[in-house]
């Protein structure tokens, strides 16, 4: 039975008008500053400098954080080089927080609308990868959530590279140092009244950062219905999160989005860290210029190349023109772009780069593995209520009020296994069998797109932390409340602690070629046994109050699905993108497929780092873009103030060669190693399918 309480509750949820907008009135509490825009650090090709200390390759999340940051002194000399546009022309888009689901810039000449190659374990799909052409980066073009993974996952990573690296280095990937630098990105406002009353989300004010660049708050209008979101969770066995931003971020809240309460519109890297700068002339940006290589000197320090600037243009058809770099280079395009960079420049895995005919520079064969990411699909219903979509569609004046336009999707929850498998006793059964696959090479070969031996040890690495310290801690999948579509009420669901992983490579030199992608989905079964889990349970919260009340019939996937193999189908053959990618230039051991160093120094190179997403080595249950702050924040600190005692270890522990050197990194047996692990697996599902049907 319902509780008296929640009964109460859910009555008066009921009793919200839900056409109280039509007359709403907004008043800004908010007494932020309001900082001007300026273009003054934008340059043209011919007004740049011959040399800077540090080049930016790419103008994104992470490289903009960069620029502000090393830039800082006033002396230092800092050029960024982005391949996409200002978006100064589209900066009414880009603001309203809630037109990212009506008026995107995805699909536009803001979006570099990558695909995947088909996928043999996904219906044979291929699927879009957009990510932001733009000043920004994808923090220009996003849903603006905010959340921070767990503090479990932040410890695996700190394990995974401690064994290989200076100590002082692997100690800034600690969860207590990547939660000081994600809240001195970041100036935390309470959500208004209004909001609060409405929604009822929770938070801990000394969980956030109040005097960084980058605004976060929650939306100035919360739709009605959102008022359901936390109670039918609760009485699903979903508690509400009293602080989701503190290291543990199990149970039911509502995101923090990146939103300036000033005037209601999307903070993000460049209006947070660049726009607000005062005049500084050793600070240059330029836009329209992709970085089309990292150029290699003839010099050799403690046996690592020595990079001596880049080579960049506006398009394939231009004239490619260098600049020097005086210190570093430094390469933040993200879990795409990063690790393309690297492979056109000659630093990657040798039959990959001979194929592509690009001269071998640093022989590295992680560049471009590892790669994994967040799966999402989900259950819809139909409505007669009020959703963000419904309002939007009616063009009332209320429709195009920055109150409105500042709402976005941001009830969310992250559950663990024992809420998905109904106990302990069926998730630890599952747990073993997972675990029982390393241990198999017959089982475990065929999941790794690499014979290479360093990135096949790195994958057992990042597998046996998924198992022994992640998947036991953390949120195996994110449950999403999504009401932008007019009479549709979606619940998602978004895998995240994948056992798939994939890889990206070049069959070109060319940069203005795209990347090929292929994150081999569901190539691990296990992959869509934790996605059946959720989509059953999310399809139960239909039969719970208040959110019952809310809906119609199933939309999606509909009563034709029932059974656990059904399940299955639906996810394989559903089942999208989350925009979250990563791992491509993995902080790893080079023994064990790593791209960087704990310094994030590309292993091999002398003055070279990736800073960006691409070097997470673990999936994280969380949105990307705090903790991608959080690291070019830390990333900064570690290079403008080295810790004591420090020193990188890009040169590596093992050869030069990083492993194996032969016919390597599986430009074969896509296909055949996916369908060879679903086979050596089937027993496997089946004992799990067999303890959840018996409990």
């Amino acid at each position: 039975m319902i509780a008296a309480g929640l009964l109460a509750l859910t009555l008066a949820t009921l009793t919200v008008p839900t056409l109280a907008h039509k007359n709403r009135e907004f008043h800004n509490v908010h007494t932020h500053a309001i900082y001007p825009i300026s273009p003054r650090n934008y340059i043209t090709p011919e007004t740049r400098r011959d040399s800077y200390d540090y080049i930016i390759a790419g103008g994104g999340l992470a490289g903009l954080v960069l620029a502000s940051r090393l830039s800082d002194d006033g002396k230092t000399t800092v050029l960024v080089l982005e391949a996409g546009g200002t978006g100064d022309d589209k900066k009414s888009t880009i603001d309203r927080p809630g037109l990212t689901y009506f008026t995107s810039l995805l699909g536009t000449e803001y979006d570099y609308a990558d695909t995947t190659v088909p996928q043999a374990s996904a219906g044979g799909r291929s699927m879009r990868w957009p990510r932001g052409k733009i000043l920004g980066g994808s923090s220009a073009v996003n849903g603006m959530y905010i959340v921070r993974p767990n503090s479990a996952e932040i410890s695996a990573w700190h394990d995974l590279i401690a064994e290989d690296s200076n100590k002082a280095y692997a100690d800034s990937w600690t969860w207590n140092s990547l939660f000081e630098a994600m809240k001195k990105s970041e100036s935390f406002t309470p959500p208004i009244q209004a909001s609060l009353d409405t929604a009822g989300m929770k938070y801990d004010a000394n969980s956030h950062g109040t005097t960084g660049p980058l605004h976060t708050t929650f939306p100035a209008y919360m739709v009605p219905m959102t008022s359901a979101w936390l109670p039918t969770l609760a009485a699903a066995g979903i508690p509400t999160s009293q602080d989701a931003y503190s290291g543990d971020n199990l149970g039911a809240f509502f995101s923090t989005m990146a939103i300036n309460p000033t005037n209601l519109t999307r903070s993000y890297s460049k209006s947070a860290y660049i726009d607000p700068l005062p005049p500084r002339d050793n600070l240059h940006v330029l836009a329209n210029s992709a970085v089309t290589k990292v150029l290699f000197s003839d010099k050799v320090q403690d046996g690592n190349k020595v990079a001596s600037g880049v080579e960049f243009a506006s398009s394939a058809s231009d004239t490619a023109k260098t600049v020097t770099a005086n210190k570093e280079v430094i390469l933040s395009g993200g879990a795409t772009g990063s690790p393309h960079m690297l492979l056109v420049s000659g630093v990657g895995p040798k039959d990959v780069l001979e194929s592509a005919g690009v001269s071998v520079q640093v022989e590295l064969p992680g560049v471009g593995q590892h790669l994994q990411d967040h799966l999402a699909t989900g259950v819809a219903w139909a409505t007669t209520e009020d959703t963000q979509g419904t309002i939007y569609q009616s063009g009332s004046e209320f429709s195009k009020s920055p109150e409105f336009l500042s709402y976005v999707n941001c009830g969310t929850s992250y559950v663990n296994g024992s809420y998905l498998f109904d106990g302990d006793e069926s998730f630890n059964t599952f747990i073993s069998s997972v675990k029982a696959t390393l241990n198999d090479p017959a089982t475990v070969t065929p999941l790794i797109p690499s014979s290479d031996s360093s990135v096949t040890e790195g994958y057992k690495a990042i597998y046996q932390s998924y198992v022994d310290k992640i998947l036991p801690e953390a949120g195996l999948i994110e449950i999403l409340f999504s009401i932008n579509t007019p009479g549709t009420i979606t619940i998602q669901t978004a895998l995240q602690t994948p056992l798939s992983q994939g890889r990206l490579y070049i069959n070109s030199s060319s940069i203005f070629d795209p990347p090929v992608v292929d994150p081999w989905y569901f190539s691990h079964p296990a992959d869509a046994v934790v996605l059946r889990q959720a989509l059953k349970k999310v399809r139960a919260f239909s039969q719970i109050s208040p959110l019952k009340e809310l809906l119609g019939e199933e939309t999606r996937p509909g009563p034709t699905v029932q059974t656990d193999e059904d399940w299955e189908n639906y996810a394989r053959n559903n089942a999208n993108t989350e925009f979250h990618p990563g791992c491509t230039c993995a902080m790893l051991p080079r023994n064990k497929g790593g791209v960087v160093d704990a310094s994030l120094k590309v292993y091999g190179t002398s003055n070279v780092r990736v800073i960006d997403g691409s070097v997470f080595p673990l999936s994280m249950s969380a949105h990307l873009m705090a903790p991608i702050y959080g690291l070019a924040e830390k990333a900064a600190e570690i290079i403008l103030n080295p810790p004591t005692g420090g020193s990188s270890s890009s040169g590596g522990s093992s050869s030069s060669n990083g492993g194996s050197s032969g016919s390597n990194n599986s430009n074969n047996n896509n296909d055949s190693g996916a369908a060879t692990a679903r086979v050596s697996w089937l027993a496997v599902v089946g004992l799990v399918a067999g303890v959840l049907l018996s409990s």
